[in-house]
């Protein structure tokens, strides 16, 4: 889908010569001579029940692993890696198969190989000593079937870096995220509220295993967040003094090295702010590679801000009077929104309509409430309703999230959405009873807080949802045969069409394979009924209108 490898490739190839300054970093493992080194010792109680200590891992019947770790740094990396091991592994060969998929030549991963190794040379500097340790009691657990791509630890704290490199040598806005808060006249009890949708896409396999991590660190504040095994840093959380975290990509310059990935700032933040000033003065400290936005909510001040972070400019956007907030992938702060890549991402990108959809969302739903914002995470429809088709980028509902999750703040709730995408069941955890018993239970259980989760989606059911599924594989088929130049069928058409009719893409791919076979009047036909939808971007529709423009002139 994506495919902006050229650049990549080229900068790699040059700088397979110049190995100067990388070999410290390839070295370089944290001090951890003052921390408990003892290796945890697990019991496994069945395939889905691991306990070591007060520290354990389940699944609960939803299918989200509950994981529920205390201890210092390394404690906490070991403890992390000894209870999910045979799923951290899993999860490395889902990551690493990726990138094999998507470079199968051994040249071009050898080349990978080296740009991170030059482009990550300073990343350890840049990573907190605490989470440098923890990230290191991880990788005693990583897989040595990857050692060939680095060590286990740097390979670790690569994989730390993941997004932001991602976002920055892509321009990735994969994360088309939406979030909202709502507090005051705009909530239902005048208490914050927060939402947001986590649209984060690498693959079905990838977002199987879902995390919500309840740390109680030696030092800072406890708190939750939904992650994926391996992973340490916060793309979504909240903790125990109801303060939240969450992120959305904005339009990024590439970057020449990298510097403190966002989801550690945002860790730090999480585990050390109490309040949205102590969490502007922690993102002050950090130097960034790549543009994004923080939003943060804080039950201290029982309001939301967003930090706006970029390699060279740093911004707070507060709504001043108002009391709900909306944030999707531009900015809005005074420091970054008049940037002409911003003003650029406005103009093109699904952003803009995003946040427009939401807003008005949010005022056709008085006084919002956890089952509100629920309803409006879950909404697949445009802009005054608008079918857009499934998996339509301009809705909030993608049908790709990795996770949505809504926060009750003032009472330290929580509710995280389980497969698939946010459709699944709701599932609610009170961090203050989570927190206060930990280490007095008994037996292993669910922390979930069953009587106040939201139940699945009704979509689910429903034959459009049954449609949507088989769309999305011949939607991989169609392609394929783009790429590989073979004819659509008759009948392939028909129904790739029929599973997914208000979606613009199934008619601008049939008809780049009736332009393909110079079936000029039958490809036009196809690109005048794609302009009909509502398509996605501004150059995605400037792509359209062209082959519509060709086929006309081809066809006379």
């Amino acid at each position: 889908m994506y495919k902006p490898y050229g650049l990549l490739i080229t900068i790699s190839f040059c700088l397979l010569f110049l190995s100067c300054g990388t070999y410290k970093s390839m070295h370089h493992q944290p001090e951890v001579s003052s921390y408990n080194n003892t290796v945890p010792v697990v019991t496994k109680y069945a395939d889905t029940v691991f306990a070591s200590g007060n520290n354990f891992f389940i699944k609960n019947k939803q299918n989200l692993w509950e994981l529920y770790v205390e201890g210092d740094p390394l404690q906490r990396g070991l403890m992390i890696g000894a209870l999910s091991d045979s799923l951290l592994k899993k999860q490395e060969t889902v990551f690493f198969s990726k990138i094999k998929d998507l470079l199968p030549s051994k040249f071009k991963q050898k080349v990978l190989r080296n740009f991170l190794k030059w482009y990550n040379r300073k990343l350890y500097l840049n990573v907190p000593e605490e989470y440098q340790t923890e990230i290191y009691g991880i990788s005693k657990y990583s897989s040595p079937d990857f050692d060939a791509i680095a060590p286990p630890y740097l390979r670790s704290l690569y994989l730390h870096g993941a997004h932001d490199i991602g976002h920055a040598l892509q321009d990735l806005a994969l994360v088309g995220c939406s979030s909202f808060a709502a507090w005051g006249d705009k909530s239902a009890n005048g208490n914050l509220i927060l939402g947001r949708n986590f649209d984060f896409y690498a693959g079905d396999d990838f977002a199987k295993n879902k995390v919500i991590a309840f740390m109680k660190p030696d030092k800072g504040i406890p708190f939750m967040m939904v992650t994926w095994p391996g992973m340490i840093g916060a793309v979504s959380g909240m903790n125990n003094e109801g303060l939240t975290v969450t992120i959305n990509a904005g339009k990024s310059k590439i970057p020449l090295i990298a510097k403190t990935p966002i989801s550690i700032l945002t860790r730090e933040i999480l585990q050390y702010a109490k309040n949205i000033e102590e969490a502007i003065a922690i993102a002050k400290k950090r130097k960034v590679f790549v543009s994004e936005s923080i939003m943060i909510g804080s039950a201290f001040d029982n309001k939301a801000v967003l930090i706006e972070v970029s390699p060279d400019n740093f911004g707070v956007y507060d709504v001043g009077n108002s009391n709900e907030l909306v944030c999707t992938n531009h900015f809005q702060s005074d420091a970054l929104k008049n940037n002409s890549g911003n003003q650029n991402q406005i103009k093109e990108s699904h952003s803009k309509y995003r946040y427009d959809r939401m807003v008005q969302l949010l005022d056709q739903n008085d006084k919002i409430t956890p089952e509100k914002a629920v309803a409006i995470l879950r909404n697949k429809d445009g802009l005054d309703n608008l079918p857009l088709g499934y998996g339509n980028e301009k809705a909030l509902n993608q049908l790709l999230a990795h996770h949505g999750i809504v926060f009750k703040p003032q009472q330290l709730l929580v509710w995280v959405s389980s497969n698939p995408y946010q459709l699944g069941e709701f599932v609610c955890y009170d961090l203050n009873k989570i927190f206060k018993n930990s280490g007095k239970n008994d037996s292993i259980v669910s922390l979930e807080q069953e009587d106040l989760n939201f139940p699945k989606d009704p979509f689910l059911e429903t034959k459009e949802y049954k449609n949507y599924e088989l769309f999305r594989k011949e939607d991989r088929k169609a392609d394929s045969l783009l790429e590989d130049k073979k004819d659509f069928s008759i009948e392939f058409s028909n129904n790739y069409q029929a599973l997914n009719p208000d979606y613009w893409g199934v008619y601008y791919k049939v008809g780049l394979n009736f332009y393909r076979k110079k079936e000029y009047q039958l490809a036009k036909e196809q690109f005048e009924m794609a302009l009909t939808k509502e398509i996605t971007t501004l150059p995605e529709k400037e792509k359209v209108t062209q082959y519509l423009k060709k086929s006309i002139k081809k066809s006379k």
